[in-house]
């Protein structure tokens, strides 16, 4: 017992509290500490949620907002070697003589007032705070009435102050460059920063954004927007709508699925929301009144619609806005649902009808959706069955315990599941994943080619129907249960015609999957490259006599090699990775941690899919073997430093 007690009191004085364990930070010492609650990921820029987009949002919303109150209709955005952002708007401009806390002080700004800011993103005085205490480097001046009060920050810190005469027109300019000790290798991509550009520029007609010396602007509006976006054309022409703090823009294509965007005073939520979920259900009662008939799911199916609202106050799931959480359009307003649903109601069916002609479009497709769906009703039922049944089993599924879905979980949008090819690959993945967020889905052999092939291939093929019941996305994805699906395939030639089959399989049948960013492929190195010196304890001795590390570069690429081998010296030991079962699972744990490299699946409307699915997937094998014949590139004789395991 006595001894008992001596170790109790050796474990208190060891982690003793006292004064010196309370200490107060900042705002932009907190800001610095905790990152990830006021920009959710860090990141290197390689993704569209990465923390230096947000930072750039949260400047231009700021901007955007003065253009909404009818101040300033052109924004000057330039990157400067994708590292160094400047955005200069032509507003009223910051008030000068709250600027350093309007940039430095959490819960400071000017939109608490709704005199002056009624339909506002950026409500809770953060924004431009994080921008500032996230940069190694942040200039904010404010032009007004023929003076420029400039501030100079450093990591969020205030280096200078000055105020003098300017002749410039008002508005507000900032400069930043994000801390590169926090986004680690960061690079602004240029097309995910001109995507970000042009849904502004949706949602505010006449607008005009300079991008690095590109004009971008919109004159139609979300009717612009589905024209950029759809990658099947329109069956009909776009109905466009707009009333008061409400526009939307809706038609069909000849597509499997739903396809939605939606907006909120100019803010992207990428995950809807209660305003996505209004337009959904009220488009379909609509049109089903109209006709007297048909089910909400043969009406929706091969929507393409965008919708936007302006809102008081809007409430959102995060900080970084992609889910709108409101119900009501102001404090004492109608209800966000009433006002979309009697918006639609009133306009939509006025549009049906006095336009005859595309009512009888509209109604085709509709019934060709519903002979598809009755045509399958037999198999789907069967296959839910056998897919809920193999499920239960857990025979192809390793999942995770924080899903996509769960609403209230903060590490909901870190959940993943990787696509992979046989038990030796999955094997590797399941003993080194984060059980938590990350989920394991196990093909045998190659799928089915479906290019061309009904929905009904989606029940009938077991790999296909287990992998949609894992996902579960029969209804759409809303009930998405993994925020990233990766296929995680070899590097070889066998490795990449599955992921190919497997990303046709999406664009045949899921579309808004990869539309929505949620499709990517795992990037897994080539080579492992380390030096071949007397290994005493995974050490190595160095030329001083003194132990060091024992060096190893994993290299991703035949460039990485060459460069890891100047790097670690003569006669280095070099292993080519001929597939993931062959990674052991201690070492694939650095590969699928925070260091993880995906490569994200886009789909635009310039990709010509539907040509580009019909060249590589379709029956025209005299034309792609000639084509093959006439590319053909002899691969060279390997190195002889290549050790194969």
């Amino acid at each position: 017992m006595n001894e008992d007690n001596n170790i109790n009191e050796q474990n208190l004085e060891q982690v003793a509290y006292t004064d010196d364990n309370i200490r107060h930070l900042s705002d932009m010492e907190h800001v610095r500490t905790r990152p990830g609650m006021y920009i959710g990921r860090l990141g290197d820029g390689s993704l569209p949620e990465d923390g230096i987009y947000v930072l750039l949002k949260e400047v231009i919303d700021n901007s955007i907002d003065e253009f909404k109150m009818n101040a300033g209709d052109r924004i000057e955005i330039n990157i400067e070697d994708n590292l160094r952002v400047s955005v200069r708007d032509y507003g009223r401009g910051i008030p000068q003589g709250k600027l350093i806390e309007a940039v430095s002080v959490l819960n400071t700004g000017g939109k608490y007032d709704s005199k002056a800011f009624k339909k506002s993103v950026g409500l809770n005085g953060v924004g431009v705070k994080a921008v500032n205490a996230l940069s190694t480097h942040f200039e904010v001046a404010s032009y007004r009435e023929g003076k420029v009060r400039r501030a100079v920050f450093e990591k969020g810190i205030l280096q200078s102050d000055v105020t003098e005469a300017s002749q410039d027109e008002n508005g507000t300019y900032i400069y930043f460059e994000p801390d590169n000790t926090l986004f680690k290798e960061y690079s602004f991509h240029d097309d995910i920063v001109e995507n970000m550009l042009r849904n502004y520029t949706y949602l505010n007609t006449g607008l005009a954004i300079m991008y690095n010396n590109r004009r971008i602007l919109s004159r139609h509006g979300l009717e612009d927007l589905l024209k950029d976006r759809m990658t099947n054309d329109a069956l009909y022409p776009i109905i466009h709508l707009k009333g008061d703090d409400i526009e939307i823009a809706f038609t069909h294509a000849n597509q499997y699925g739903e396809e939605y965007y939606s907006f909120v005073n100019g803010q992207h939520t990428t995950q809807g929301g209660t305003h996505q979920s209004a337009f959904k259900e009220h488009i379909a009662k609509t049109i089903k009144e109209f006709f007297g008939k048909y089910e909400y799911g043969d009406i929706r199916t091969g929507i393409v619609a965008a919708i936007a609202i302006n809102v008081e106050e809007p409430v959102f799931e995060s900080q970084t806005k992609i889910k709108l959480g409101s119900t009501q359009m102001a404090p004492d307003g109608d209800t966000i649902n009433k006002y979309v649903g009697d918006f639609i109601k009133q306009q939509v069916d006025n549009y049906l009808h006095i336009h005859q002609d595309v009512t009888e479009v509209i109604e085709g497709k509709i019934k060709e959706s519903e002979r598809e769906r009755k045509a399958m009703a037999g198999v789907t039922k069967l296959a839910r069955e056998r897919a809920k049944k193999a499920n239960l089993h857990n025979r192809k599924l390793r999942d995770c315990r924080i899903h996509f879905s769960d609403a209230k979980n903060e590490r909901k949008e870190e959940s993943c599941i990787f696509i992979t090819e046989g038990d030796s690959a999955s094997g590797s993945i399941t003993k080194s994943r984060d059980v938590n967020t990350q989920a394991v889905f196990s093909l045998r052999g190659k799928p089915l080619n479906s290019f061309g092939l009904t929905k009904k291939v989606v029940y009938e093929n077991e790999e296909f129907n287990l992998l949609q019941a894992a996902l579960d996305i029969e209804e759409g994805l809303d009930t998405l249960r993994y925020n990233k699906v990766i296929v995680a395939t070899d590097a070889d030639v066998d490795g990449m015609h599955i992921r190919l089959l497997i990303i046709t399989f999406f664009l045949q049948f899921f579309p808004e999957l990869i539309k929505k960013g949620h499709v990517y492929v795992l990037q897994t190195p080539l080579f492992r490259v380390r030096n071949k010196r007397t290994k005493i304890r995974n050490k190595v001795m160095r030329d001083d006599g003194k132990k060091g590390d024992f060096v190893t570069r994993y290299c991703y690429s035949e460039e990485e090699r060459v460069t890891a081998i100047q790097d670690l010296g003569p006669d280095p030991e070099i292993t080519r990775f001929k597939g993931l079962g062959e990674i052991s699972p201690e070492e694939f744990a650095g590969f699928i941690g925070p260091d993880i490299r995906l490569e994200q699946v886009t789909l635009h409307k310039n990709d010509q899919v539907q040509k580009l699915l019909e060249y590589y997937m379709g029956k025209n094998t005299m034309e792609r073997q000639n084509f093959i014949i006439d590319n053909l590139v002899i691969e060279e004789d390997k190195p002889e430093d290549y050790d194969y395991e």
